[in-house]
């Protein structure tokens, strides 16, 4: 069972934001900045692609929401959602949750490299016909 399990379940205390049948947002306890939540789908799985169609659209409602009365209340105009699938990808709690993290002018917030690489066309293009033909069904 993971921490987010035990939160939903009411088992540790949180500082909710929203909540509803399928998903619940709060504040980080360990936060990068203020501002910075978790929305959560009440469906315990890993990663966001075992998730249902129903706990993917209710997160799909429930981010720019979140989102929006967080600038709204932190005065901020800028953020990152960032959500990770796996430990190698950085996942601490194996249970699917995304982070809305403010972006404050003073730079608090979530600092991010990026190791990009111009694409291998001929590469690129096989990986999108396998992509789209298995996506076909």
């Amino acid at each position: 069972m993971s921490i987010f399990t035990r939160i939903i379940e009411g088992q540790i205390p949180c500082h909710r934001l929203l909540e509803n049948d399928l998903v619940i947002a709060f504040l980080d306890v360990n936060p990068l900045c203020p501002g910075h939540a978790l929305v959560v789908p009440k469906e315990a799985k890993v990663h966001l692609h075992e998730l249902s169609e129903a706990s993917a659209a209710a997160l799909g409602a429930a981010l720019p929401r979140v989102a929006a009365a967080i600038l709204a209340e932190t005065g901020t105009t800028a953020y990152n959602v960032l959500q990770n699938n796996g430990a190698l990808a950085h996942q601490a709690v194996m249970h699917v949750h995304f982070h809305i993290i403010p972006k404050y002018a003073d730079g608090r917030g979530l600092g991010i490299g990026w190791n990009a690489a111009p694409i291998d066309h001929a590469a690129g293009a096989a990986l999108a016909g396998k992509v789209a033909a298995r996506l076909r069904g």
